[in-house]
């Protein structure tokens, strides 16, 4: 087999449309029906062969004629296939009902369909294996399968087969009883609900239809509505309140009830997911068939009360919704009711079953149903009985909330206020679960239980609003809570917005959250501004963003704060000219121009606007203020309102907007100049210039030597009578406080591959840089006047001043202004900060000698050594790095660290270098670098140990880079 069809049919399956580019489905379909028709070719990969047709039959035969034409070729290779071939044949059955279904070859009665009908039914009348024996079984297994499958897809399709299904299900004993039972439980309910759609169907119908044996209903015309609506009515079952098709049978219908009776008398030999999909279908049966009395299921009713099975409990349920007190007593309901109590906190049960036996209470069908709605708590379900449900701190945050929502509407319906206005027993409980929730939250802080805690918050305000004695000390709360964790703005803002959602329901909801919001107003604008830092300050701008989209809420106070902000002396906000502050500053002022008290804050609105445009650090900001201004000073309230507006939320609804200027016409242009876009794929990327490589030579140093031994030079001779000061000359300026030590990277900023003509010419280009790690400051951003695609890109520079020497990586990221005027966001890819890239030579002072530099070295060697065979805890460490390199490989070898050699005046045995790493902001790196015979010696000293596994590495990446380019 030439063909490597495992990996074919993996690429296929990744991505069916992108295999089928580099072919077609015609020709990928006559490939595989070939090799399965090749004796050559194995069981396993027949098998893997089938995957396309099973999993996307619709792509390989989208017509009724190529959907024939696959079937009769795979049913040729199943008459072909070996008996003993079970598993291909089982597949091959799949694959041929997966392949008329889709290809809508059933439902146009093709002959392919028909005959793989027979073929189906021959299969599944071998009961017990009497031929075939018993290891065939899995085949009929199959064949019931794709019966199954068919008669859901095409319902009536074995409607005239019911007699012959029954007799097929009771001569089977073997472990395949549950799959015949499930055929004919399926034909039966559709036989049914096809009779109660036909006119003056009845009793002599039904025991027709019961009795036939006859062939199958190929629907087709009129008839094709009825099947149709069939899949739209599946489950049938909608409770006493819905509307189910009947059957007018007569007082009784002795042949269908002896029949069901039947299936249930067998039930217990399924399992528990066969037979509560049994029960369902009997349950709609039995409802589109009222003279059958529901009685009849009585004496399952017992056992079935009983069962720990989640699958036979839902069945029960429904079983309730459809007959009511017509099966279930007064006593048959307060039992499953306990009994779903009692299982909702099982401690053996997991945390989904307890939240479905929750959910079961919230929609318990009742005897007597009051109303109809989603959620609504049984008549018998107690506040007494509802005790063993008290939400705790102990339980995961699902089942606490489902179980803080089911206490509510227990304690809302008991009555939530007493004489004094403040709450019952109850309520005061449920208070001081969500309070303790909030102190979990602002002791621990993870994510699950913030979500928690607000999702508690909510419930618990859509139920009690209306105490006012707990709502007000809510926001109390709440308000405290955010100037300790001003992170949680988000939340807060959630939280405020789903209840103000509720307006139209719960107008009591809806003014709680306009109190929270002023409330966070009140104590954002009267924080203290000494204590208050630039990341408090981004979310106070989002909380107050909020709070502007408030009309009833005044903003005299917004206003006071951000010019108090902006102006203060010890602010640096207009200094640092941060572009997101400053975004998010605008942003409220936008909020501002369109509230309807602009009136009462115009002026001072109007003196931030333009502090902001003539005192704010990025020219963006100033730009966007500076038309906030204009627009503020020289347009009406009226046409100021119109521009904004279609901005807002309504720019995708179809309004006509009609034009508030008789010279112009506001279009989405202007209001485009408003806000920062946000680009679809990242437009620009940072190159490294290829000076950033290490090992490149300063212009200032002297050019190396093609030897690895380098004589000592004319320094020795010229500077006599040197002594240690320079070591303490060296410590002093490292010790200085005007020593600052910075990495200094340059890069090309360019375009990347995306060629839109839009982006060709960028203007006012701000670079931002975010930390990823704490081991370097704040890098500032980068201004770039302009770049042109056509043009040469312009160099950018960038300094870092680590903290700790190791590498790193930057989140960097763009905004910039295009010719039309419009300001767009782009992300770039992240620059990633090697550990050589922190590398700088040694920071001696001006005029020192190349023996001055040796002797620094020197000291800081022995310094080190001694630390070290002293062993004195401290950070000095030593290592050995050896590696086989020949000559030519050793003089590239030093090549790489030319730029940071210190040249010496003894020679070392069998010749040598020294090279030394500073890394700021004050750690070294020592390097002697020996050969001896065929190897090379790198002898490490430095005096942080941490670097010893990254100079370890660096090593190992110059040398296997080595023997790679000597191969």
């Amino acid at each position: 087999m030439s063909t490597n069809w495992p990996e074919r049919i993996s690429a296929f399956s990744r991505s069916p449309s992108q295999f089928l580019c580099c072919t077609t489905p015609e020709t990928f379909l006559t490939e595989v029906l070939r090799e399965l028709r090749d004796d050559r070719a194995n069981d396993q990969v027949k098998v893997l062969l089938l995957f396309p047709l099973l999993e996307h039959p619709t792509l390989l035969c989208p017509s009724v004629s190529v959907g024939e034409e696959t079937a009769l070729e795979l049913m040729s290779v199943f008459v072909q296939c070996s008996p003993k071939s079970l598993q291909l044949r089982c597949h091959l059955l799949l694959a041929l009902t997966s392949v008329l279904i889709c290809s809508s070859c059933v439902t146009s009665r093709t002959g392919a369909s028909q005959d793989f009908l027979d073929v189906l039914f021959q299969m599944i009348q071998d009961t017990n294996d009497l031929q075939a024996g018993a290891a065939f079984r899995p085949l009929r297994a199959t064949a019931c399968d794709c019966l199954r499958e068919l008669e859901a897809c095409l319902p009536g399709l074995l409607s005239q087969r019911l007699e012959l299904l029954s007799n097929l299900r009771q001569q089977e004993n073997s472990t395949l009883h549950q799959a015949y039972t499930g055929l004919h439980a399926l034909a039966l309910r559709n036989a049914v609900y096809h009779l109660t759609q036909q006119k003056g169907a009845g009793a002599g119908d039904l025991k027709a239809a019961l009795e036939s044996s006859e062939g199958f209903v190929w629907v087709g015309g009129e008839d094709s509505e009825i099947h149709s609506d069939m899949a739209l009515v599946s489950p049938l079952t909608l409770g006493p309140m819905g509307r189910v098709p009947t059957l007018k049978t007569g007082p009784d219908s002795k042949e269908l009830r002896s029949l069901i009776s039947s299936f249930l008398e067998e039930s217990y030999l399924l399992t528990s997911l066969s037979q509560a999909a049994l029960l369902q279908k009997l349950v709609e049966i039995l409802t589109m068939v009222p003279a059958v009395s529901p009685t009849v299921f009585r004496a399952q009713l017992l056992r079935l009360l009983g069962t720990c099975e989640v699958s036979l409990l839902h069945a029960t349920l429904l079983m309730k919704a459809a007959f009511t007190d017509s099966l279930f007593s007064a006593e048959d309901e307060a039992y499953l009711l306990k009994r779903l109590v009692s299982l909702s906190q099982h401690p053996l049960l997991s945390s989904p079953e307890k939240l479905f036996y929750m959910d079961c209470i919230l929609h318990f069908p009742e005897n007597r149903p009051i109303s109809c709605g989603d959620e609504n708590l049984p008549v018998l379900f107690t506040p007494r009985l509802a005790v063993a449900l008290v939400p705790t701190l102990f339980n995961d945050s699902a089942s606490m909330l489902a179980r803080f929502n089911l206490l509510s509407l227990v304690y809302l319906e008991d009555g939530v206020e007493d004489k004094d206005g403040q709450g019952s027993r109850g309520l005061n409980y449920l208070y001081d679960h969500l309070t303790s929730l909030l102190r979990v939250m602002e002791n621990q802080g993870n994510r699950e239980m913030v979500v928690t805690f607000f999702r508690a918050s909510f419930l618990f305000l859509f139920h009690f609003c209306h105490v006012k004695y707990y709502s007000v000390d809510l926001i109390q709360r709440l308000c405290a809570m955010y100037l300790r964790q001003t992170r949680l703005a988000p939340h807060l803002i959630n939280l405020a917005d789903r209840t103000a959602d509720q307006t139209q329901d719960r107008r009591d909801v809806s003014d709680w959250a306009l109190a929270l919001l002023t409330a966070l107003q009140r104590s954002v604008t009267e924080a203290c501004l000494s204590q208050l830092t630039l990341q408090d300050l981004r979310w106070h701008l989002r909380i107050l963003t909020r709070i502007a989209e408030e009309g009833d809420v005044p903003q005299r106070a917004t206003v006071s704060f951000l010019l108090s902000v902006i102006t203060s002396t010890s602010s640096v906000l207009c200094v640092s000219g941060d572009w997101r502050l400053g975004n998010g500053m605008l942003g409220v002022c936008r909020r501002l121009l369109l509230h309807p008290s602009l009136d009462s804050i115009l002026t001072p609105l109007a003196d931030l606007l333009q502090y902001l445009t003539c005192h704010y650090g990025d020219v963006d900001i100033q730009d966007h203020a500076r038309l906030y201004y204009t627009l503020l000073t020289t347009l009406s309230r009226e046409k100021l309102a119109g521009v904004l507006a279609q901005g807002g939320p309504e720019r995708g609804r179809l309004v006509k907007v009609h034009s508030l200027s008789a010279i112009m016409t506001e279009t989405e242009e202007l209001t485009s100049g408003l806000t920062v876009h946000q680009t679809e794929h990242p437009l620009l990327r940072l190159v490294k210039l290829e000076s950033n490589k290490p090992g490149d030579p300063e212009p200032s140093d002297p050019e190396p030597g093609d030897k690895l031994h380098i004589e000592a030079n004319s320094d020795s001779k010229s500077a006599p009578g040197l002594g240690l000061k320079e070591r303490e000359n060296y410590r002093a300026k490292l010790q200085s406080p005007s020593f600052v030590s910075v990495v200094t990277l340059q890069y090309h900023l360019t375009h990347t591959g995306v060629c839109d003509p839009r982006f060709g010419k960028l203007f006012s280009i701000r670079l931002h840089f975010d930390l990823t790690d704490s081991n370097y400051e704040v890098v500032s951003d980068i201004s770039v006047p302009c770049l042109f695609r056509a043009r040469k890109p312009p160099a950018v520079t960038l300094r870092l001043k680590p903290k700790q020497p190791y590498p790193t990586t930057l989140r960097t990221s763009a905004v910039f202004t295009t010719e039309d005027g419009l300001s767009w966001h782009s992300p770039l890819a992240d620059l990633h900060v090697t550990f050589p890239e922190v590398f700088l030579p040694l920071p001696a002072p001006l005029g020192w000698t190349g023996v001055q530099r040796n002797r620094v070295f020197e000291e800081i060697w022995t310094e080190i050594s001694s630390v070290e065979s002293m062993g004195d805890l401290d950070n000095a460490a030593t290592s050995l790095f050896c590696d086989q390199l020949d000559n030519r490989l050793v003089g590239n070898l030093v090549n790489n660290f030319q730029r940071y050699r210190i040249p010496y005046c003894s020679e070392l045995d069998n010749g040598g270098c020294k090279v030394l790493f500073f890394l700021p902001p004050q750690s070294h790196v020592l390097l002697k670098v020996l050969t001896v015979e065929d190897n090379v010696q790198v002898h490490i000293a430095t005096d942080n140990w941490k670097l010893l596994p990254y100079i370890n590495s660096y090593l190992e990446e110059i040398t296997e880079n080595l023997h790679r380019a000597s191969q």
